[in-house]
């Protein structure tokens, strides 16, 4: 590559960088002012946390469904239109006061975001070099985690200082501001996308080390969509005063996401294996959830840390596991655990609440306690079926 088609291409990751932070930032944008809604539009706190439900909803369908999409389009094409989409989408949500049409405009916004980062990435690794591609993809999940964390915060500053409409209404300008800086993407960049067969996930889930990291994985972005999406509710109720801002800013232990994903092989390393690792993450995340028993919000902000570590060092120990399952048709089975992990997530955000609603926090916690001793069942299974697989196939290659 030469050095003025390397400024270019570097140039080009910035830009995507930062509508991958835009992206992120309308996802969850409404998660820490949900309590705001309920008391504008007088709502129970499951009709509330429906603005982030219907958000993630499409992203757990979309690796089944945006094939033909995909295939047929250029990448250039699709994420301009869809970002395009996203903002106006967004700058119409910030002047609309009905509830229902809130909750119309939050699905339609959830259809768009799976196009966005699924032209977003596919366009990094289809035209970044061999040696670059690593570093490019572990800077967009990055920005992922950033945009995650910038969502919340932001958004729950600028509604204690402006209102909740203007930081709606600022995400849809940039993301405007985004279609205009994505015309220098690659006209040429088609997703080399396949579109998986019903029966090919099918043959795949019922593989069982397939099945239990699938398990393991709803499991765990359940738990931390169902706590995070809920967090709001219960800061608000342990003290009325809380601002928005506070709220959002409880949110700081998910950046730990960025120090866990750069630091992957030294936790294999340190622990032996990847199920190892996302077994110690997962003791993690139980201690955290009890950090959440103490009713203070100081005790939660630490709690958030340990909470947030122990998600990352599991999702991103299997997110590349996977791959390391994956003899044949890692598109697939990648597609296959994106999906079940945004299910996870998709009904985590919203099922645990009746649970909250009827039973109070400290019953919800308990739950999700029950759910990461079920992910830990899970990733137990998962090491027994791996190594059996790594038996048969060493007992296969024998002469």
């Amino acid at each position: 590559m030469s050095v003025l088609a390397a400024f270019r291409f570097h140039g080009t990751l910035t830009k995507i960088y930062f509508c991958t932070v835009i992206t992120f930032c309308s996802l969850y944008a409404a998660q820490p002012i949900q309590p705001v809604f309920q008391q504008e539009f007088s709502l129970s706190s499951l009709q509330a946390i429906l603005f982030t439900t219907l958000m993630m909803l499409p992203l757990g369908f979309a690796p089944m469904f945006y094939g033909v999409l995909l295939e047929s389009l250029s990448a250039r094409l699709i994420v301009r239109t869809a970002i395009l989409l996203l903002g106006v989408l967004e700058l119409v949500f910030s002047l609309t006061d009905n509830y229902l049409l809130l909750l119309a405009l939050r699905g339609l916004q959830g259809m768009v975001i799976p196009a966005i980062l699924t032209s977003l990435v596919s366009y990094i690794s289809f035209t970044a070099t061999r040696e670059d591609v690593q570093t490019a993809v572990a800077r967009y999940i990055a920005a992922t985690i950033l945009g995650g964390f910038l969502g919340r915060f932001l958004s729950g500053l600028f509604t204690d200082l402006f209102g909740w409409r203007f930081f709606f209404f600022l995400l849809g300008l940039l993301l405007i501001w985004g279609f205009f800086l994505l015309r220098t993407l690659e006209k040429d960049a088609n997703l080399e996308y396949s579109r998986p067969k019903f029966a090919e996930v099918t043959e795949l889930v019922r593989q069982p080390q397939f099945f239990w990291l699938y398990c393991t994985i709803f499991a765990v972005f359940f738990v931390f969509a169902g706590l995070l999406n809920l967090l709001p509710f219960q800061l608000k109720a342990i003290n009325p005063a809380f601002r928005e801002t506070g709220i959002g800013f409880m949110y700081f232990g998910y950046v730990m996401g960025i120090l866990v994903s750069l630091n992957v092989r030294r936790m294999i390393s340190l622990f032996g294996s990847e199920t190892r690792v996302a077994m110690a993450g997962l003791f993690l995340y139980i201690i955290g959830i009890g950090g959440f028993m103490i009713p203070d919000h100081r005790a939660m902000f630490i709690a958030m840390f340990v909470f947030c570590t122990g998600m990352f060092m599991a999702h991103s120990l299997l997110s590349g596991y996977i791959n390391t399952l994956a003899r044949s048709k890692k598109g697939i089975a990648n597609g296959v655990y994106i999906s079940f992990y945004y299910l996870g997530g998709t009904i985590g955000s919203f099922a645990p609440g009746v649970l909250y609603e009827h039973f109070g926090w400290k019953f919800f916690l308990l739950s999700l306690m029950l759910m990461v001793g079920g992910a830990i069942g899970c990733l137990l299974r998962l090491q027994r079926a791996a190594a059996m697989l790594m038996a048969n196939e060493d007992e296969g290659g024998r002469p």
